[in-house]
């Protein structure tokens, strides 16, 4: 019962096991792999903007498997992130479909202009 009521308040104490799983995968890369992962990892935080837990965790764990694999064909960093790194990065966040904190947000927006322009869905705000 407790458990329950902790999880309520700081999220999945699972979820926090496997993050820390993953990351500690991340540590255990040989340079310069770790490196590129960890910045990586890093960025994901700050972009991805996820909300659902089971998608950063999903996206984290993923993320490490293809720095291991990497790792272990000797793939050089350019050959996996190509030569912008932020596009890279951005593309395989973007491929994990989660929610987000911007979503409440642009549904918000929406409501908002809806309710403004009378929800009539047409030329409301023309000139007659």
């Amino acid at each position: 019962m407790v458990a329950k009521w902790i999880e309520a308040l700081t999220g999945s104490l699972d979820q926090k096991k496997q993050y820390k799983r993953h990351m500690a995968r991340v540590d255990a890369l040989p340079e310069p792999y770790g490196s590129a992962a960890k910045a990586l990892n890093r960025y994901f935080l700050y972009y991805g903007g996820f909300t659902d837990g089971d998608t950063l965790i999903a996206m984290i764990g993923d993320h490490a498997d293809m720095w291991e694999r990497a790792a272990v064909d000797g793939t050089p960093v350019r050959a996996v992130v190509g030569d912008d790194p932020v596009e890279f990065a951005e593309t395989f966040a973007r491929s994990y479909s989660g929610k987000e904190w911007i979503d409440k947000e642009r549904r918000r927006l929406t409501e908002a202009v809806d309710a403004a322009a009378g929800d009539s869905g047409g030329d409301e705000g023309a000139l007659s």
